[in-house]
């Protein structure tokens, strides 16, 4: 049985196929990762006004001017302060969002990414 050979290992393609998935992965973490920190950054910002109990019964605008100062100081783009609900409920506010971002991979295909939430601002 000297003539038969078996292989071992990976082939061309079988490489060719993991190397290819490994780089799929990293593109979409490399381009997702910004907008999820950028999310990160609003559900903080939003997070910190709703625990301050001094808004509780504050008008819409003067919660968008808190949040937008925030949204200044930590360079938010992916969501404006208008984009934003504030309703009255009870005898306090809710601030709710719900907004999509679109991420382009590579010629024309992107990833949609959705972040939809609703706090209640804490009352004294």
């Amino acid at each position: 049985m000297k003539g038969l050979e078996h292989q071992k290992g990976l082939g061309l393609w079988g490489m060719l196929f993991v190397f290819g998935v490994i780089g799929f992965v990293a593109l979409v973490t490399i381009k997702c990762t910004p907008i999820y920190l950028g999310h990160m950054e609003i559900e903080s910002a939003i997070k910190d006004v709703a625990d301050d109990s001094s808004y509780a019964t504050a008008s819409p605008f003067e919660i968008r001017r808190a949040l937008q100062r925030r949204f200044d100081v930590d360079d938010v783009k992916q969501l404006k302060t208008k984009d934003i609900q504030i309703q009255r409920d009870d005898n306090t506010r809710v601030i709710s969002y719900d907004y999509d971002v679109e991420v382009p991979l590579f010629a024309n295909i992107s990833l949609k990414i959705k972040f939809k939430d609703a706090v209640r601002v804490r009352t004294a």
